[in-house]
């Protein structure tokens, strides 16, 4: 009975020493740095949020819904300023490409399609807190703000085409989290955010589609990929 309590104890202290054992660090030092830099691509969702006015009439003939959300596509230049161990500052200036569609019904049914197109220039900037190391990654959280400018909301429409116009300028909080998995030669970065606008983007015009919507507020969430 000692002798196979020994060989247990034996055992486990060799399972235990094997656990601490810590793996080869790759770019020991890349978190040291006080200023990097590098890129991100991702997809994205868009989407909108809205309120319908109260009551019925002439001008709110229609009941507006999103329909479906549409897959989009975003890249940015990323500068990251670190501000202590586990925290940085980074700048992610970029262009974000993506679309949503309306639907409006009436009395019949589906009345008609508009599909609204959103070309962002991107100008966020986000705090990074971190967790510590572990041997090749660290999760993280994000948050911040960003200011969006819609190019695609100057278009021009022809006259007497159906359309609801938005506001080029809008404001955002954004927040979400990632891993960074430091490899060899760089630091990739998975991560996930949402991206939530605080201000009204319709423009209110007498439209007969635009009427049956009260308040407009744009949501994006991102899949984001850092080569850091």
């Amino acid at each position: 009975m000692k002798k196979n309590l020994a060989i247990i104890i034996f055992l486990s202290l060799s399972l235990h020493s094997v656990g601490q054992v810590a793996r080869v660090q790759n770019k020991p030092g890349y978190d040291y740095k006080w200023i990097h830099f590098g890129f991100m691509v991702g997809l994205n969702t868009m989407d909108f949020s809205f309120d319908r006015p109260a009551g019925s009439g002439l001008d709110t003939l229609y009941f507006a819904d999103i329909s479906k959300p549409s897959p989009g596509f975003q890249v940015s230049i990323v500068s990251d300023l670190r501000m202590g161990d586990r925290l940085s500052l980074r700048f992610l200036p970029g262009i974000t490409f993506g679309s949503r569609e309306f639907s409006f019904y009436d009395e019949d049914g589906l009345a008609k399609t508009l599909n609204v197109e959103s070309n962002f220039l991107d100008f966020p900037l986000l705090v990074k807190y971190k967790s510590w190391r572990v041997n090749n990654y660290r999760p993280y959280l994000i948050g911040g703000v960003d200011v969006r400018y819609d190019m695609a909301a100057r278009k021009a429409y022809e006259s007497g085409a159906a359309f609801v116009r938005l506001k080029p300028l809008d404001f955002y909080l954004e927040f979400g989290f990632g891993i960074d998995f430091f490899l060899q030669y760089f630091k990739f970065s998975p991560e996930l955010k949402v991206s939530a606008g605080f201000r009204d983007v319709k423009v209110h015009e007498q439209d007969r589609y635009g009427n049956s919507i009260k308040r407009l507020n744009s949501y994006v969430v991102m899949l984001c990929f850092y080569f850091e």
